[in-house]
């Protein structure tokens, strides 16, 4: 076979497996969820053990930022998470690095947040292409009960017509021995793409 041939076969041979990397299944949606600003409570149950504090979450199509934080406002944590990866840093300083929010929080606090999966169901929405199992929708339409994922998600929304526009107030998420409670106090969308 001439070295022309080899090359064409070599680059035909790239280009497939390309195209398969590029069609693996991946742990995150598809779509990405609109851009938010919330503030709130957090409440974890996990392996037998307690979790709290208070939230501020940015979250923008192509990068989330969390912070943690003590009922004074002092940070706990803050994790930063993109396409590249997340970071955890502590009140301490400590970073702590994954290439996903779900493994890095599983690593540095003991429990997973499944970030971008919540992205979708803290305002009420289910995921795109992730694995739906029960679906229940109350008299306005909205979502209060869902299974994706492996996830059992309740939601409580804010009255239609006020200023949460019938948002979630409250996300409850349960998985095996993991209970995780979001409570929002604040809704603050953001206007990014």
């Amino acid at each position: 076979m001439s070295s022309w041939l080899k090359s064409c076969a070599a680059l035909a041979a790239a280009s497939a497996l390309s195209a398969c990397a590029l069609l693996a299944p991946s742990d995150r949606p598809s779509q990405r969820a609109p851009a938010f600003d919330l503030l709130g409570r957090v409440a974890v149950t996990y392996d037998g053990r307690n979790f709290s504090s208070s939230v501020r979450w940015e979250h923008a199509p192509e990068r989330d930022e969390i912070w943690l934080l003590t009922p004074t406002g002092q940070a706990l944590a803050q994790i930063v998470a993109d396409d590249a990866g997340a970071t955890l840093t502590g009140a301490d300083r400590r970073e702590y690095s994954a290439a996903d929010v779900e493994s890095l929080t599983r690593r540095a606090l003991g429990w997973e947040l499944p970030l971008t999966r919540l992205a979708w169901w803290a305002r009420g929405a289910i995921v795109p292409g992730g694995t739906i199992g029960e679906v229940v929708r109350d008299e306005h339409g909205r979502l209060v009960r869902l299974r994706q994922d492996d996830w059992q998600i309740t939601l409580v929304h804010a009255p239609p017509g006020g200023e949460a526009d019938g948002l979630p107030r409250r996300v409850e998420l349960v998985r095996e021995s993991s209970h995780i409670r979001l409570v929002v106090d604040q809704w603050r969308p953001r206007d990014a793409p």
